[in-house]
C-alpha cells in the first residue's frame, strides 16, 4: 500500500458520512492489486469493526425487550403454557420465572425496589420467616440473556455468512433477533410450538424489518426433519424439560438426533446434552453422533458477568 495519503486522512477527524465513505474508498485504491482480494475479504468477515456497531445493536435489542414487556406478564409466560407453569410450582425449591432477555439484574433490582418483585420467598406459608431464592435454582429463564446472546455469536460459534441457523423452540426470538444482529447468517429460522410466541415474534420482525433473514414457524419440531438435516447450526436453550413430559422429551430427542446429522454442522445446548438426556428412556449414543467443543468461559474479565449462566452453554459439533 502506498503511504502518501495517511498523513492526510489521519488529519481528518469528525468527518460526515460522505467523507468518511470517500475517503476510505480513496485508501481502498491504493492498495496493490494482489492485496486487494485478502483486503475486502477481511473488511467483509473481520469483527474488528464491532466496536462501531456493538451499541447501535445492543440498543436495537433493548428496544425490542422492551416492545416484548409491554406485551408479556411480569413472569412473561402465558397461560397457554399449562405444563410448564405446573413443572415450574411443582419444583422441590420455590422458583420464579425470570425472563433473562427481559429483565437484567438491574431491572430486577429495581422491581425489587418497588416491589414488583422479590428475591426472597416465605419458609412457611402464612408467616414473615423468609429466606433468599437460591442464585439460578430459584429463577428459572427460557430465553438468553443479551450477554449470553453476545457470547454465544461472538465466542461460541465461527463465522456464520451463508450458513442456516435454526432455533428450536424459539419463544421471543431472542436467538434470531441476536443473529440477526450479532452475526452475517443468511437465514434464521424459529420453531415454535406456541401460536401466541410466534405472534409476538412476527410482530417483532415487522417493526424491525427483520424479514429478509428471519423466518417463524409455528409447529411441532418433530415435522421439520428437512429443516434439520440441512441446517448448519442448531440451537436448543431448555427447550423441552418444562414443556413436554418425558414420554414425548425422549420421542423429541431421538428425532433431533436422527435428523440433525450433516457432518460438521453445530449444536448449542443448555444444559448439556447429558443432563438433558438424565432421566430419560432414550437410546442415543453420545459419542457416535457427536463431539463437545470446548469453551472459553473466561473471554469477560468484568466482575460483573455472571460465569455460572455461560458456563451452562455448550457446543457440540456433529460428527
Amino acid at each position: 500500500m502506498r503511504g502518501a495519503y495517511l498523513p492526510r486522512l489521519a488529519l481528518c477527524c469528525n468527518m460526515e458520512f460522505r467523507s468518511a465513505q470517500q475517503a476510505i474508498l480513496q485508501l481502498i485504491r491504493t492498495v496493490t492489486p494482489a492485496d486487494l482480494p485478502a483486503l475486502l475479504e477481511w473488511m467483509r468477515t473481520t469483527r474488528d469493526f464491532e466496536e462501531f456497531t456493538q451499541d447501535n445493536n445492543d440498543t436495537m435489542l433493548k428496544n425490542i425487550a422492551e416492545d416484548l414487556r409491554n406485551c408479556l406478564p411480569l413472569e412473561s409466560m402465558l397461560p397457554s403454557e399449562h405444563l410448564a407453569l405446573q413443572k415450574i410450582q411443582q419444583r422441590p425449591e420455590p422458583t420464579v420465572h425470570v425472563d433473562a432477555f427481559l429483565y437484567d439484574e438491574d431491572f430486577i433490582d429495581s422491581l425489587c425496589e418497588e416491589g414488583k418483585m422479590s428475591r426472597n420467598y416465605c419458609m412457611v406459608c402464612g408467616s414473615h420467616q423468609t429466606a433468599p431464592l437460591g442464585g439460578h435454582s430459584g429463577f428459572i429463564s427460557h430465553s438468553f440473556s443479551l450477554m449470553e446472546l453476545k457470547f454465544i455469536y461472538h465466542h461460541v460459534l465461527p463465522d456464520l455468512s451463508g450458513k442456516l441457523l435454526v432455533d428450536v423452540g424459539s419463544r421471543l426470538g431472542t436467538v434470531l433477533f441476536g443473529g440477526y444482529l450479532y452475526s452475517s447468517a443468511l437465514q434464521l429460522y424459529g420453531v415454535e410450538l406456541n401460536g401466541d410466541f410466534c405472534k409476538l415474534q412476527e410482530m417483532i420482525i415487522e417493526k424491525y424489518q427483520f424479514a429478509d433473514r428471519i423466518k417463524v414457524l409455528h409447529a411441532d419440531i418433530c415435522t421439520q426433519d428437512s429443516l434439520l438435516q440441512n441446517a448448519d447450526v442448531v440451537i436448543m436453550n431448555n427447550v423441552f424439560e418444562y414443556f413436554l413430559d418425558e414420554a414425548e422429551q425422549a420421542r423429541a430427542w431421538e428425532y433431533i438426533s436422527h435428523n440433525v446429522r450433516k457432518q460438521g454442522s453445530l449444536l448449542v445446548t443448555v444444559p448439556s446434552l447429558e443432563e438433558s438426556f438424565s432421566g430419560l428412556q432414550v437410546n442415543i449414543q453420545l459419542p457416535f453422533w457427536v463431539e463437545e467443543v470446548p469453551l472459553n468461559y473466561d473471554v469477560y474479565p468484568e466482575k460483573d458477568i455472571d460465569r455460572e449462566a455461560l458456563e451452562q452453554i455448550h457446543l457440540y459439533k456433529i460428527l
